[in-house]
């Protein structure tokens, strides 16, 4: 058999597999851009607010109508994510985005038919469980079906997703922000409609993961769903045999799958940890406050066009994530880029606390607000994010994937809605009337958390989801990931002809004696 080749093209199968499940991450980030611009919206406020003519808008939201209206999404996410791992028991990956297709459908229809603040807080709880289907559920799948080479590329086009999914829904806010009555918040509303009916019917077209069902004992629907993602020539068999054996292995150490199993022996308590840690360090920065504030957050620090600046900044985040993909195959080291990310993050955030402390409520500080939260949001997007999600995925033992990085996936929720709940009382002229001040919190946040990342995160960079689980088996501490070199689960057994080990871009092949 010639040499199989790893390059783009011949892995295309895989590629568009990755791209159709990367719409969930596009409709997470088209809600949060339209639900962001909707709280500055006069057309929502004369419906769901009250008259204020102290505010920019003539118009405001009371503070706890302002909490639940953002943070109630964040909070079904939390569920559902949370549920991972006991959906995952009956169900394949792409029933459970099947699932969260029904519910954005379902939720949008209750929120584009109320006027009662209650009916519209239960939209945005289904809507928050739709998207924590979405987001847990999409990034197994890419985590699960990806060659080694390509996983950083995958999840940061996964990310790409989400923030132009952003950008998308704060264009079009921007656009129907001035229309007149109700129209200005259901036009953005009726466009969620558009990516669950494309996906619900792209899923049919893409195999189910892999490594889900050889979990569950299906080899020959694992083989045959290898086969639809790698390029052709590539000897399948040899990688399920790897995956199984792996499985096999991990179920000598401890047979339970549950979410007590993510706790009960050292090693899989010691990748849960990580799994949650590299999750929610992106809420460390304070980034939910940015993301879902972000045009209410610029209106009340009088910055002039709150909307266009809303997609000035969302603009910036996607370039920074097109710069990201285009070295992460090759130079992408997680700690690094998540390490430095946090430490940037959070010295941008004390910067904009301190001028906008100094001089509050001018031109020329909004403008200079404007100019440190691009920054910010460059640097987010460019190392936190794509970083916080990746890592968190490749942790997880096999046998425990959907229920530790469902968990990690659940408690990265819980951070975010915290930061929306509590982030009201701070910017809000009816409470705190901190503004922009708000920043001074994140700081010290960012910088404990880059700390953390040093000293426990371990580089996953290149390397096979089998090969993790070797090291994390023979307690490689964190900082020797990199330069471990790993041998393989069937080398000693001679089951497989070669075992191919990692390090940076190198393959080593190491050859096995037959008996």
């Amino acid at each position: 058999m010639g040499e199989v080749k790893d390059t783009i093209p011949a892995n295309r199968r895989v590629f568009i597999a990755n791209a159709v499940v990367t719409l969930a991450s596009f409709q997470y980030g088209v809600d949060f851009g339209l639900i962001g611009g909707l709280q500055a919206m006069k057309g929502f406020l004369e419906v769901f607010g009250f008259p204020a003519p102290k505010t920019p808008n003539g118009w405001n939201l009371t503070t706890e109508r302002q909490q639940l209206i953002s943070s109630l999404m964040t909070l079904g996410a939390f569920l559902s994510s949370g549920g991972a791992g006991f959906l995952a028991i009956k169900l394949g990956r792409r029933h459970c985005l099947w699932l969260a297709c029904v519910l954005c459908c379902v939720s949008n229809i209750i929120m584009m038919t109320t006027e009662h603040i209650i009916v519209l807080y239960v939209g945005r709880f289904i809507n928050g469980l739709a998207n924590g289907l979405f987001m847990t559920f999409a990034q197994l799948y890419i985590q699960e079906s990806s060659p080694a080479k390509y996983r950083g590329l995958f999840l940061t086009v996964f990310q790409f997703g989400t923030s132009f999914g952003t950008l998308c829904g704060t264009i079009i806010d921007w656009a129907t922000a001035k229309r007149p009555g109700k129209s200005a918040y259901l036009i953005p509303l009726g466009i969620i409609y558009i990516v669950p009916a494309f996906l619900a019917v792209a899923l049919f077209f893409i195999p189910e993961s892999p490594r889900w069902l050889l979990l569950n004992g299906r080899r020959a629907e694992g083989v045959k769903s290898l086969a639809r993602l790698r390029p052709d020539g590539a000897d399948v068999e040899d990688e399920a045999a790897v995956i199984v054996a792996a499985i096999d292995k991990e179920k000598e150490l401890s047979n339970g799958i549950g979410i007590i199993d993510c706790f009960r022996n050292p090693i899989d308590r010691r990748r849960t940890i990580i799994a949650v840690g590299g999750v929610t360090s992106q809420a460390a920065t304070g980034s939910m406050f940015i993301i879902a504030y972000k045009a209410y957050f610029f209106t009340m620090a009088k910055v002039a066009d709150p909307f266009g600046m809303s997609c000035v900044l969302s603009t910036i985040g996607l370039l920074a994530l097109i710069i990201n993909s285009l070295f992460v195959v090759r130079y992408g080291r997680r700690r690094v880029l998540l390490m430095t990310g946090l430490l940037v993050c959070g010295v941008l955030q004390l910067i904009i606390a301190v001028v906008y402390d100094k001089n509050p409520g001018t031109k020329s500080t909004g403008r200079v607000i404007v100019a440190l939260t691009s920054l910010y949001m460059f640097s987010y997007n460019g190392m936190v994010a794509p970083s916080a999600w990746l890592t968190g995925g490749e942790m997880p033992s096999q046998r425990l994937r959907s229920y530790t990085f469902g968990l990690a996936a659940a408690i990265g929720f819980f951070m975010a809605w915290l930061t929306q709940f509590t982030a009201p009382y701070f910017i809000n002229p009816i409470a705190l009337n901190w503004g922009p001040r708000y920043g001074y919190i994140w700081f010290p946040s960012a910088t404990v958390t880059a700390v953390w990342v040093y000293f426990f995160l371990p580089e996953a960079k290149g390397r096979k989801l089998e090969e993790m689980d070797e090291m994390f088996e023979h307690k490689i501490p964190a900082r020797k990931f990199r330069k471990y070199v790993c041998v393989g689960p069937l080398r000693a057994e001679g089951k497989l002809s070669r075992v191919a080990t990692q390090e940076e871009a190198t393959v080593q092949t190491v050859e096995v004696a037959q008996k």
